[in-house]
């Protein structure tokens, strides 16, 4: 498969910083049919050497950093693990908040029974914390910044769905009228900075939503 629409964003010898579309995965699914994804498009087009450190959702899109050798897969991987990194997204969520800010501290785990839902658990969940703040109000819907502190599979949609705000256009999670609201999960990776593991010097990237 081409980069076709797959938008790099900064490149050194070191590091890839690429725009990850929406309906793209991460890395390879288990099924046949789920091997078109970001990292084999990238090896295959010009950045053999590519090696995933952190993945979105295949609904998600936005800023994904990649490794170009061993060690510095190591220390990004390192950097991730530390919380080292910082890391904001863009959503549209169904609902008006009462306050303009706030923090969502909720243990979540996955939910067999509704793969591949992910469910607040106060007994047998890990530990989730997200912070989140209005950035403009439309009606029916609100556009947010949310920064997760911690990075649980779908913490994001969960956390927002916990609070009675739902994502729109999130398959998964939203009610009928939030998930008819937009054609797409409205979750976009906007911002994240890191420190180079080779100068040393921290680096922040932002790349609007597109929506």
């Amino acid at each position: 498969m081409p980069l076709s629409n797959i938008h790099i964003l900064h490149q050194d010898a070191a590091v890839l910083v690429v725009n990850k579309p929406t309906l793209l995965l991460s890395v390879p699914g288990r099924a046949d049919d789920n091997k078109d994804c970001l990292i084999t498009r990238l090896q295959e087009n010009g950045y053999p050497e590519a090696r995933i450190v952190h993945r979105l959702d295949w609904e998600t899109s936005g800023i994904i950093l990649l490794a170009r050798d061993p060690d510095t897969h190591r220390e990004l991987s390192r950097q991730f693990h530390d919380r080292e990194t910082e890391k904001a997204y863009t959503a549209l969520c169904w609902g008006q908040p009462e306050l303009d800010s706030g923090s969502i501290d909720l243990p979540l785990r996955y939910d067999p029974p509704t793969k591949p839902r992910h469910v607040v658990d106060h007994e047998f969940g890990k530990h989730a914390l997200t912070f989140w703040r209005v950035l403009e109000r439309c009606g029916d819907w609100c556009r947010v910044e949310l920064t997760p502190i911690t990075g649980r599979s779908h913490q994001l949609r969960v956390h927002m769905l916990s609070i009675g705000h739902p994502l729109l256009g999130d398959g998964l999670y939203a009610h009928e009228q939030a998930l008819a609201a937009w054609p797409r999960l409205c979750l976009h990776a906007s911002m994240l900075s890191f420190t180079h593991p080779q100068t040393g010097e921290r680096l922040r990237f932002e790349c609007p939503a597109p929506f």
